[in-house]
C-alpha cells in the first residue's frame, strides 16, 4: 500500500513537472518571433542548447529536446546576423516521412534530435532508436516513432506505433 502511494506521488510529480515545462515552451514560444528575436532572447528563454547544428548560410541550428518525458525536440535557427530565423517542433509525420533507408544515424539525429531511447539488438544486428511524440492533442495521441538501423548506422526502416506507456498504466 505504501509502495503505491509513492508511485502515485512520484507520477503526479512527474505529470506536474512535464506540463509546467509544456506551458514554459509555450510562454516561452509566444515571446520569440522570427526575424526579430535574438541569440540571446532564445538562450535566455530555452537555456543552453543540447547540440548546435551548422546550417546553411552561416546559420547555427540550436537544438532543444524534449525527450524522454516530453513529445517535442524544437530547432531553433539563428541566422549568420544573429536574429531567430526559425524556430520548429520536428516530432511530426512530415518529418518522419523524409527518413529514408539507407541514411545515416548522423543525419537522421540532426533531423530528429536526440532520441528518448537508444536500444541495441545484438542477435539481431539492429539498433533501435525511439523518440515519443504526439499525433493529436490528446494524451492517448502518443506514439513512438521508431528508426531501425543496422551495424553500420544506416536506415534499416522505420515505424511508428501507439506508446506502449500508455497501455502500462491502465
Amino acid at each position: 500500500m505504501k509502495s503505491q502511494a509513492h508511485r502515485l506521488a512520484a507520477l503526479t510529480l512527474a505529470l506536474g513537472l512535464l506540463l509546467g515545462l509544456a506551458a514554459c515552451d509555450r510562454q516561452n514560444i509566444s515571446e520569440l518571433e522570427e526575424g526579430v528575436s535574438t541569440e540571446a532572447d532564445v538562450r535566455e528563454r530555452f537555456g543552453a542548447p543540447e547540440a548546435v547544428w551548422e546550417g546553411d548560410d552561416g546559420a547555427q541550428i540550436y537544438e532543444y529536446n524534449r525527450q524522454p518525458a516530453g513529445y517535442q525536440n524544437y530547432q531553433i535557427t539563428i541566422g549568420a546576423d544573429g536574429k531567430m530565423a526559425a524556430l520548429r517542433q520536428v516530432l511530426a509525420p512530415h518529418n518522419f516521412e523524409r527518413i529514408q533507408p539507407g541514411m545515416p544515424m548522423e543525419q537522421v539525429r540532426r533531423m530528429l534530435g536526440k532520441p528518448m531511447k537508444i536500444t541495441p539488438y545484438a542477435l539481431k544486428q539492429e539498433t533501435h532508436y525511439d523518440w515519443r511524440y504526439r499525433d493529436g492533442p490528446n494524451e492517448g495521441d502518443t506514439k513512438l516513432f521508431t528508426v531501425v538501423f543496422s551495424p553500420d548506422l544506416r536506415v534499416v526502416s522505420t515505424m511508428s506505433v501507439r506508446d506502449p506507456d500508455l497501455d502500462r498504466s491502465r
